[in-house]
Formats: C-alpha cells, sequence, structure tokens
C-alpha cells in the first residue's frame, strides 16, 4: 500500500542517499538501520510528506502522496521533537492534538491511550513537571488516539526505561497484528514477536 521507488535525498551539495527502494503491506513494519548522518530521519520527513525528496517517489494505493488526500489520515508521524505544549496536561495535549488534525477524540478515548503507555496518575499534571520518559510517552499516546494505518516513527524509544520500551513494542505489535503498518528508525532492537518484520539498512 506504500510503494517506495528509487528514492533520493540531498542536503545542499551532498547525496545523503540515492536509489532506495522498498513496498510496505499491512501487518508489516520495516525497520530502517544506518549510521548516525545516513538520513534516516530526512528519509521518514520525505515519505511522510514532510520535505522534498531529490529525486524518486512515494506512492500511496498507486497515487502520489501529494495528491493523495487519504494520505494525510492514513499516516501519523511521530519524530525527534515531541511537539507538546508545556502548559498543558497530557489528556488536554492529546486532545489538542485531535482537533488540530480535524479528528474527534473523546475524554474517555484519550485517557485510555495515555493508560496504555504507562501515564497512570500523570493525566492531568502539566506537560513541564513530567520526566522526559514520560512526556516522550505522552507524545507516543498520539499514536493509539490516531487511529492511523501507517506510524512513521523516528527513535521512538529513546528516553524510554525498559519497561517503557517493552510497552511500546507491544503497542507497536498489537498495531501490525491488527493489520496497521509501521516505519521506524532505531538504535534500540524492536521485540515484534509474531508480527511480519524485516530491516533496511541505508546506506549513502
Amino acid at each position: 500500500m506504500l510503494c517506495v521507488s528509487d528514492l533520493s535525498c540531498s542536503r545542499g551539495d551532498r547525496r545523503l542517499f540515492s536509489g532506495v527502494h522498498f513496498t510496505l503491506n499491512p501487518g508489516h513494519c520495516l525497520h530502517i538501520e544506518g549510521d548516525n548522518g545516513v538520513g534516516k530521519t530526512s528519509l521518514l520527513r520525505i515519505v511522510s510528506g514532510l520535505s522534498p525528496a531529490a529525486g524518486g517517489s512515494v506512492q500511496w494505493q498507486c497515487l502520489p502522496i501529494q495528491s493523495s488526500e487519504a494520505y494525510r489520515s492514513a499516516r501519523t508521524y511521530l519524530g525527534h521533537m515531541l511537539a507538546l505544549k508545556e502548559d498543558l496536561s497530557a489528556l488536554e495535549n492529546l486532545q489538542f492534538d485531535a482537533a488540530i488534525a480535524g479528528r474527534l477524540l473523546s475524554v474517555s478515548d484519550a485517557k485510555e491511550a495515555l493508560l496504555q503507555l504507562g501515564l497512570e496518575g500523570r493525566l492531568h499534571l502539566p506537560v513541564r513537571v513530567l520526566s522526559q520518559g514520560q512526556k516522550r510517552r505522552a507524545a507516543l499516546a498520539r499514536l493509539p488516539a490516531s487511529r492511523a494505518l501507517l506510524w512513521v516513527l523516528d527513535e521512538p524509544l529513546v528516553a524510554l526505561d525498559r519497561q517503557a520500551q517493552t510497552r511500546v513494542c507491544q503497542l507497536l505489535q498489537m498495531h501490525l497484528l491488527a493489520g496497521g503498518m509501521a516505519l521506524v528508525t532505531s538504535h534500540q532492537p524492536l521485540q515484534l514477536m509474531g508480527a511480519d518484520y524485516s530491516k533496511y539498512r541505508l546506506m549513502a
């Protein structure tokens, strides 16, 4: 359903990567690996439609993502920046994010998403008082709340302790087994038992 063909990326006069090909189908997670600076974040931003490619194409259901209205609602992107408002609570941030995206999100659904990430007792606290790991979990709660088919995740396990990493991998595994898809960069291993999982090494 997501097809990347002969994709290339440049920054100034420097070519980061070229000739990238892969296809994602329902139930599949592709783990993008590579050295620092090779362009993993740039690849995810291009696939998400947030940055232009130097060459090649990204298609969703056989249509270029730039002309696919369905793609915008079918994918959710979580990058290095958590994009949380410090004075709002984790619950308020999640509802605010949904409203900006034009989605209806009930209080009960928002709470359930946050509880899946282990934020019991932290739902109504201002984000500024949370630890870095708790802030990341608050941001990751957008995933189950979004109901998006494709999750594009840039280092989702950063700043998380082992228990939180396990929760995120379980959440990702449930998403895949339900027919979802994921494109992930991570320096930590992804424990996805029973899911369709493969790796792609990005080379300069």
